[in-house]
């Protein structure tokens, strides 16, 4: 059974009125368990918007999406996924352990084991001396792995992400991206991750999906070989740099040395 299933999917904003906005046009896409998924493309493309319909936050205006064999909204309320965004978004009232245990709370865990799996989670991110810490004692490094163990906290089959590392400097994002490779690998988890990085991309998924101009559409998948255990060694890898350029030639819609367009690849 496969992780996410979205089947010829289009979303229209305002659908009807002078406002109106196809944002997404026949879309499928599978992701199978364990993956590690990237979607990208500029600025407006519909990224974001692909990610919210796997996450039942908003409804397709046509076609199907699936999560773990079934209804996207079955699966959301079943909490068959945890989510993660470029804001932290932690309680600033709620210490650092008791973010963690927010879903859990929620779920009707009762206390000992919320704080049992909670004190593990931070280990996974290597965070356990800070649990009766406040988010605003924490480098916004420290404050996203904490949102990715709050992410992570219900057992979650699937994680999906919407660029969880953009506002962090250089550094810190690539030890994040290490941290985060570590976590899916010990917990198997299958990631659906948004980023504009290129390099970003490449360096994380097993496969990039490459989306164009509004109205979004997946014009190319491109498949990373860089296997598993990735690590700094990794980014000077001749495969890394000709994985960064297949992908940089498919946004730049380079296809048999025809430019078709440019975009950003911060």
């Amino acid at each position: 059974m496969s992780a996410v299933v979205v089947s010829n999917v289009s979303k229209v904003f305002n659908a009807g009125h002078v406002n109106q906005v196809d944002a997404l046009v026949d879309i499928d896409l599978t992701v199978e368990p364990g993956e590690f998924v990237s979607l990208i493309g500029p600025s407006g493309c519909g990224k974001s918007t692909l990610l919210r319909l796997i996450a039942n936050l908003i409804e397709p205006s046509n076609g199907e999406v699936q999560v773990n064999g079934k209804p996207a909204s079955r699966a959301r309320l079943d909490q068959d996924y945890g989510m993660a965004f470029q804001q932290a978004g932690l309680f600033e009232w709620r210490s650092v352990s008791k973010n963690v245990e927010l879903p859990l709370e929620l779920k009707g865990w009762d206390k000992v084991r919320r704080r049992e799996r909670a004190h593990e989670m931070l280990e996974l991110v290597k965070l356990p001396d800070f649990a009766e810490h406040m988010p605003w004692q924490l480098s916004g490094g420290m404050q996203q792995r904490v949102a990715i163990a709050r992410a992570l906290a219900s057992h979650p089959q699937i994680l999906l992400m919407d660029e969880p590392f953009g506002a962090l400097d250089e550094m810190t994002r690539e030890h994040m991206q290490a941290e985060l490779l570590q976590i899916c690998s010990a917990t198997s988890t299958t990631v659906v991750f948004v980023t504009h990085s290129i390099p970003e991309a490449v360096y994380l998924s097993d496969r990039v999906v490459v989306m164009s101009p509004r109205p979004g559409r997946i014009t190319q998948v491109v498949d990373v070989e860089l296997g598993a255990g990735r690590d700094e060694d990794t980014r000077e890898d001749e495969r890394f740099f000709a994985s960064i350029t297949e992908v940089r030639e498919a946004l730049r819609g380079i296809e048999h040395g025809a430019v078709r367009g440019g975009v950003d690849d911060r």
